[in-house]
Parts: C-alpha cells; structure tokens; sequence
C-alpha cells in the first residue's frame, strides 16, 4: 500500500508559477508510474504529467507541454510538479496519483490508477 499527500497549491497570477509536491509513503514503488491529474468543478478529471519512479521518463498531454514539468526526487520519495506560465483554465483541484501496475504504455485514465492522495487546490486569476 502507497500513502500520498499533495501540497503547494494555491493562489496566483495568470503567468505566475507553482510547485506541487506529492509526498509518497508505504510499500516499495520504484517500478511505478506517478501520475498528476486535475479537475474542476463539473469537469472530468483530466491528466496532467507522468513519469516512471524506475527511469525518470515523462509523458505530458498537450494542453500542459512546454509550461508543466514533473519530476522525482528518490531520497525525499517526492514527485513534484513545476507549472510555469499558469492559465485560468488552469484552476482545478490537482491530484498526485500512483499507478502500480504500469502497462506498455504511459496511461492517462484516472481509472487506470490505484493510489490518490487527498488533493491541492490551485487558482489562477485573469
């Protein structure tokens, strides 16, 4: 079992930063995939970054590419999420997620994920 908390959000500017931290605990998982995802009210939950504990590869969707960048930090067991040139569109509960069993492919289904922590709250104003 994987325990996951998210801090860092927040509020800020439109063209402003924030990073996300994703503190992981439990078994063992450095064969995971660390996904982030978010959502905002009445909104699907929408996929926002992944990367592989074992190699450190990333996987972006290209409404975040150029702007967000995940990472991994092994001796802190922490992801983080570094979002640069925020949108309003941008505004969303954001989620650190873990899948543990990763397939071929890099998965973007929040459903394809086993592990979520509590969720941070990011707002960003026009």
């Amino acid at each position: 079992q994987v325990q996951l908390v998210e801090s860092g959000g927040g509020l800020v500017q439109a063209g402003g930063s924030l990073r996300l931290s994703c503190a992981a605990s439990g078994r063992t998982f450095s064969n995971y995939i660390m996904g982030w995802f978010r959502q905002a009210p009445g909104k699907e939950r929408e996929f926002v970054a992944a990367i592989k504990w074992s190699n450190g590869g990333t996987y972006y969707p290209d409404s975040v590419k150029g702007r967000f960048t995940i990472s991994r930090d092994n001796a802190k067991n922490t992801v983080y999420l570094q979002m640069n040139s925020l949108k309003p569109e941008d505004t969303a509960v954001y989620y650190c997620a873990a899948d543990s069993t990763p397939g071929l492919l890099y998965r973007t289904r929040a459903s394809s994920y086993n592990y979520w922590g509590q969720g941070t709250q990011v707002t960003v104003s026009s």
